[in-house]
Formats: C-alpha cells, structure tokens, sequence
C-alpha cells in the first residue's frame, strides 16, 4: 500500500524531479496536480506526460476566471474536453468571495460551466470554496453533480455534514496537524468520504515553506491517530476511496 496525495501545485514547486524522487522515497504513489489558468493546465499535462505518479486536473480557479472573457474561458474548456483522455479530474474550480468587490454572479456562471463539464466528462470535480462554501454546494446539488471532492473546505459543520449526506468527498490536508477544523474532519466524517492532500507548496504540516508531495504521509499519520487506526489501513480506506472515484 503506498500514498495518495489528491490536490497539489506541483507547478509551483523548483526542482520538480527531486521534488518527484522525494515524493517516491516516501511511498507516494499518485500525485494530483491542479491546473488554475491556461499557463498551468498546460504544465500540468506536461507533468503527466514526464512522470508516471503526476495525474493532471484541469480547470480555472476563480479570481483567474474572473480576469478571463467568456471566449477566454470557453476556449480552455474546449482545450480540456481536447485533452479529456490525460486527465483525471476538472480543478481547481469553485468560488472565492473573500473580497467584498468579486462579481458573485459570473463566479456562479463561470463555475456553472465547470460542473457541467464534469458531468459531460464523468470526471470527479475538485472545488475550491473559500469564503463562499454555501453557495457552492447549493449550485453543485442544483447541477446534480455527483463526483465531487471539497478541497480544504473550511465551511461550518451543518455544511460538513450536508456534504456527507450528498455522498462527496473532503479532504485532510497537511496542515491537519495545526488545524482544529480539519482534525474534525479526520475525526468525524466517515473514511469512506476522506482523501489526504498537500496542497503544496501551501499548507506545510509545520508551517514553512514550500509544502511537498512527500510530506502527504504527514496526513495520514494524523489520521490514524485521530481514528485510532492503523496508517495501513488508512491507507488501503483512500486507495479504495481513489478508485471508486477515478477511472485512472
């Protein structure tokens, strides 16, 4: 049994082939890096195409969306439905309404074209949610999407709890060590419905920088603890979880 490490920037990272060897010798088997604009979509493919542990997830974050036209962004759709068959996931998509000035109504539309392309697609979708947790699930469950993974949600509980109940996934990132929300998650949402992330180079289990693929185990060990489980049964939970989800 090896580790699944669902949401990275890999990216974002300098020396990506010791970055990759670091990731090996820690038993890391499948990497998923997050494409965010056209620039990274495309690197992300790369990445794939280079090394057999990197998954490549397409799609445009939020703010990035936001600074796109519409023919913009219908263009890099049609790009990833072009490359639908080197990838596993569409992400990172969502919404963000951490600033007080965003256009709420175009995040909504803009993201409304990613959930349908999910289920075009039959791919898993992975969401970034920040500051706007409600109003994702709430277009999500109108869209019917099925496949979903709520990266890093930071939502409240009731939502938590909503997001079990339509049968999603969330994650533990590694900063589980640090976080009270994310220790809940480990603790409380059902295995069944957990992946570990890095989302590196963010989020470093000890608060430095940058974050890693390596560093997943970090993740896992909490939550064996947290569990009371063993780490090889964590571990063998989300690779079962990863292969329900996935078709690759």
């Amino acid at each position: 049994m090896t580790y699944i490490d669902i949401h990275c920037h890999l990216d974002l990272l300098e020396n990506i082939s010791q970055v990759i060897e670091n990731a090996n010798n820690s038993g890391v088997e499948i990497i998923l890096t997050q494409g965010i604009n056209a620039e990274t979509n495309r690197k992300a493919l790369a990445l794939a195409k280079e090394y057999k542990e990197v998954k490549a997830c397409l799609g445009i974050y939020p703010i990035d969306a936001l600074k796109m036209t519409d023919k913009e962004i219908d263009s890099e759709i049609a790009f990833i439905k072009a490359n639908k068959k080197y990838i596993v996931a569409i992400g990172e998509v969502g919404m963000d309404f951490k600033e007080d000035d965003i256009d709420h109504e175009r995040q909504k539309k803009i993201f409304t074209k990613f959930i349908a392309l999910s289920i075009e697609l039959d791919m898993p979708i992975i969401i970034h949610s920040r500051k706007a947790e409600k109003e994702c699930i709430e277009l999500l469950e109108k869209c019917n999407a099925m496949k979903v993974i709520m990266h890093c949600f930071c939502g409240k509980w009731k939502l938590v709890e909503r997001i079990q109940k339509n049968g999603w996934f969330l994650t533990v990132p590694t900063s589980v060590t640090k976080s009270e929300q994310f220790q809940a998650i480990a603790q409380e949402v059902p295995l069944a419905q957990l992946f570990c992330e890095t989302d590196s180079p963010y989020l470093h289990p000890d608060k430095i920088w940058p974050n890693e693929p390596a560093n997943i185990v970090r993740s896992y060990l909490e939550l064996a603890r947290l569990r009371k489980i063993s780490v090889e049964d964590g571990r063998e939970i989300i690779r079962n979880n990863y292969l329900k989800l996935f078709k690759k």
